[in-house]
């Protein structure tokens, strides 16, 4: 249990979990995003509640996914050997996951920027229970990038669990304000999937024992945010803005874009 607090006095795992945090808020818009899609399905009384369950379950999925891959990053013994490189569990672990990243990032950017709208029916009410359990499943899919990011960026599980519980937290107090921020503003999430490349791209070096220090990755990401803020406030008074493809609610009575 000591171990994880070891972590307290080292500077660079403070500057990763605040930079962890920011990005896991960032990327869990379109968790929110298809939870308001799931819970307009209920009854108005019982969507508030349905939508802090929901995160809340995201919470979960990602703590245990998390604590799941930590213990296979312990796994440092061989399991096979190709082109005279030794590859063992956590080498496996971090090649899959740089590879689903890169994917995962290049897709998403895709979509938003060129793929079509999709839409989403949300006509018929459904059960409390069963929208639950379809917003479970979908925690799970989202989880993924959100975990591999998670393992990719800090060297403690500590710092991991605490920067999940930090963005849910912060998600289940401010979804609404943070979407509406994100879908004004659609370069942050564009520069957050940047970042889940460069993130890929590191943990295939660290697959590969190509060890490439967090400190560049994190200046690369601050500059780059820095950068943007600037951007944000010059362009404030821009009347056109670019807005990003995303899932339309269909129910009959209107459509969001």
């Amino acid at each position: 249990m000591i171990e994880w607090f070891t972590w307290i006095h080292d500077p660079q795992a403070w500057i990763a979990l605040a930079t962890l945090a920011l990005l896991e808020i960032v990327l869990g818009i379109d968790n929110i995003i298809f939870i308001s899609i799931l819970v307009g399905r209920l009854p108005e009384h019982q969507r508030n509640r349905a939508r802090v369950i929901g995160l809340g379950l995201a919470m979960v999925s990602r703590i245990l996914l998390l604590l799941s891959l930590a213990w296979v990053m312990t796994l440092t013994s061989p399991l096979f050997t190709v082109l005279a490189q030794e590859i063992s569990g956590r080498d496996l672990i971090l090649i899959v996951g740089g590879l689903f990243l890169l994917g995962k990032s290049v897709h998403e950017i895709h979509n938003s920027l060129e793929g079509e709208e999709e839409h989403v029916g949300a006509k018929a009410m459904a059960s409390f229970g069963a929208i639950l359990a379809q917003i479970a499943v979908i925690d799970i899919v989202f989880s993924l990038d959100s975990v591999i990011t998670a393992v990719g960026m800090a060297d403690h599980v500590a710092v991991m669990v605490i920067a999940v519980v930090i963005a849910v937290a912060v998600m289940m107090l401010a979804a609404k304000p943070i979407g509406e921020f994100v879908d004004d503003h659609p370069t942050i999430k564009m520069l957050a999937l940047s970042f889940l490349i460069l993130v890929g791209v590191a943990l295939l070096g660290e697959g590969f024992d190509q060890h490439i220090p967090k400190g560049y990755i994190y200046f690369a990401m601050a500059f780059s945010f820095a950068v943007e803020i600037l951007n944000l406030r010059m362009r404030k008074k821009a009347q056109d803005k670019v807005r990003l493809h995303r899932p339309i609610v269909e129910d009959g009575k209107h459509t969001e874009h």
